[in-house]
């Protein structure tokens, strides 16, 4: 803990030295060449979200760089600078960037509107005691629900209309298209999962805890909610059994943590292994909306074979 403080502290100090004032930095609302608000994100999943609402209207640096796992990010003097520059900063909240707050006051950015996505966000609460301890009591993954991005996006487009309220009407246009893209895929996917034959979905990495909520559906997992360590051969012996008792034909994989584990699961069982995003990296480019309904058709796919 002294550790982790001293290291905020020279990024506070050294703060100065990049960005210079970061009140001035960010003294307007929009980027002078561009006319685009400037918009930090914590991650990936916080840039689709944005840029969902934010269209052209917003131009958006992300301080997790593309590739990295979230959970083992550590913060650097350059990720404030961003922070610094910024009109609105854009984070996960539930534990998911526990560095996001002291960033916030390292930046020292009068002017900065702060969103913290997951506002309002009914939390999952973390099971192991081991976690709770190393990383809260709440389950972060609310961006991989379809209901929890709707609310994500509704707290985005409130703080663009802060930092831009010329363009209210635009930000409003864009939200609703976007909540009325989630409401469809809902409704089209609550039909097919609820008469899907199974309703266990086992994973690599404990990461769709709300999506399964919004669906009535079960998580099982290799590894734990934060991806940490390595699973025990207890726990990968009950994991086959219980595989083997439910039927499970698919085993899902999760694009930015390691497949081995669920391979050898999959293996175990006679099952395969799917991938699905945790749209913690880039997706090939593809937005929110195209990886939510791949995950979903996956998802629908694995559970009635």
């Amino acid at each position: 803990m002294l550790k982790k403080f001293l290291l905020f502290l020279c990024l506070a100090a050294g703060i100065g030295l990049l960005t210079g004032c970061g009140k001035e930095a960010a003294s307007s609302s929009a980027s002078s060449a561009s006319n685009q608000i400037p918009v930090t994100v914590s991650f990936q999943g916080m840039k689709l979200i944005a840029e969902a609402v934010g269209g052209d209207k917003i131009s958006v640096d992300t301080v997790i760089p593309d590739g990295t796992e979230p959970h083992d990010f550590e913060l650097k003097g350059d990720d404030i600078k961003h922070i610094a520059e910024a009109r609105v900063f854009i984070y996960n909240g539930l534990g998911m960037e526990p560095w996001a707050q002291k960033a916030v006051q390292a930046a020292g950015n009068s002017n900065l509107i702060v969103v913290e996505a997951s506002k309002d966000v009914n939390p999952i609460m973390n099971q192991d005691p081991e976690e709770v301890k190393e990383h809260g009591e709440y389950d972060p993954h609310a961006w991989l629900s379809i209901k929890a991005a709707d609310i994500e996006a509704a707290h985005i487009r409130d703080a663009l209309i802060q930092a831009d309220p010329g363009n209210k009407d635009y930000f409003e246009k864009r939200y609703n298209a976007f909540h009325d893209q989630l409401s469809s895929l809902y409704k089209e996917y609550a039909s097919k999962l609820q008469s899907a034959p199974r309703k266990n979905l086992v994973t690599g990495h404990a990461a769709f805890a709300y999506l399964c909520r919004d669906f009535g559906l079960h998580q099982e997992s290799v590894e734990d909610t934060f991806a940490s360590g390595e699973p025990s051969a207890q726990k990968l012996a009950e994991l086959v059994e219980y595989c083997r008792q439910n039927g499970v034909k698919t085993v899902f994989s999760e694009s930015m943590v390691s497949p081995a584990v669920s391979r050898t699961l999959a293996d175990e069982t006679g099952a395969k292994v799917q991938v699905l995003y945790t749209m913690e990296d880039s997706g090939d480019g593809k937005d929110y909306i195209d990886m939510m309904r791949e995950n979903l058709s996956a998802i629908e796919k694995g559970l009635s074979e």
